[in-house]
């Protein structure tokens, strides 16, 4: 079966004015850089790494909201970057996303009611009657858990757990086919968020929902992700299934980053953090392997050759030299 979504040696440059008034300096941010992944139809794709990254930035490119430097998305198949105007509304009906914090993403000038059915009247008003929107609106509110009573409500006028419900409900009432999450749930109180995460669980069953979800939280993109890939300044450093990621991970950023989750284990002594120093600077990123100034096991190819992401194992890839060694000598 062919993906949903395939990345393609993605690339995203933001071009900034550095210094000069008259006689203007640039430089090039390179927020994603040659980055390739593909989403399975019905998986749980999940992207972690430190601010700065490239995540969101990927996310962005995926919804249409920045313009693709070079490379490819492609959604079941179709290059969404030579999209004709009637296939970009085609496109952004099959694919959705919730925004990390719901509460700015909703009008505070409309009822639930007109938020929830605002995309069904956008996409599609001239087929439907005004009391077929209203009977698919309250299916949706009633799907994410709240009942129809709140529809009359102002965004001021609910909890923070509850906003997030009416963000899913406006995102899946037009029944997408790929649903992009940037931090779905860091903005709630800790006691909500399993109930959003089941929640979502849940609709994934059953509308056949397939999720790209963007998040810090380890422990959360471990409990729901089917897949997983960790990036680093703008690279895909390691991806893969995500239970195999977790059990062992390749490179030593993932292994870093893991080691750095505070696991509910009574008796466990941290050990010292192995990840010293901040991200580097994606207007001037270093040579080489971008993580090579991080890196306890840093050699001179890592500062002179960038690594290519290597499978090493079916389904588990990574872009580490020390890890690939064997492989590229053996060739």
């Amino acid at each position: 079966m062919a993906p949903v979504l395939e990345i393609k040696s993605l690339v995203k440059h933001f071009l900034f004015v550095t210094d000069g008034v008259i006689l203007r300096k640039y430089k090039m941010l390179k927020a994603v850089d040659g980055v390739s992944f593909s989403v399975d139809k019905g998986a749980c794709f999940g992207i972690a790494g430190e601010s700065g990254s490239g995540k969101t930035t990927i996310s962005r490119l995926i919804l249409l909201l920045e313009k693709i430097t070079s490379g490819k998305i492609l959604y079941e198949g179709k290059d969404i970057s030579k999209l004709a105007r009637k296939d970009i509304l085609w496109y952004r009906m099959r694919v959705q996303t919730i925004f990390q914090d719901a509460a700015s993403s909703l009008n505070p000038r409309m009822r639930v009611r007109d938020i929830v059915s605002e995309p069904l009247e956008v996409q599609l008003g001239k087929t439907l009657t005004k009391k077929e929107i209203m009977e698919r609106t309250e299916e949706m509110i009633r799907l994410v858990g709240l009942p129809t009573d709140k529809l009359a409500n102002y965004p001021h006028e609910l909890s923070g757990g509850q906003k997030q419900r009416v963000a899913i409900a406006k995102a899946v009432i037009l029944h997408p086919a790929l649903v992009i999450l940037d931090e779905p749930v860091s903005a709630l109180d800790v006691s909500i968020r399993a109930q959003i995460l089941n929640l979502l669980s849940d609709i994934q069953a059953q509308q056949d929902l397939t999720y790209l979800i963007i998040a810090h939280d380890l422990a959360m993109l471990q409990h729901v992700t089917t897949d997983i890939g960790v990036m680093y300044l703008g690279k895909i450093v390691e991806t893969g299934k995500t239970e195999n990621v977790f059990n062992e991970p390749l490179h030593p950023y993932t292994k870093a980053l893991f080691a750095a989750v505070p696991w509910p284990v009574p008796g466990r002594v941290k050990k010292a953090p192995s990840l010293k120093g901040e991200i580097g600077n994606p207007l001037d990123p270093p040579s080489g392997c971008r993580f090579h100034q991080r890196c306890e096991y840093a050699k001179r190819i890592c500062r002179e050759a960038e690594p290519l992401l290597v499978e090493t194992r079916p389904g588990h890839s990574v872009a580490c030299h020390k890890i690939n060694e064997p492989l590229w000598r053996a060739s």
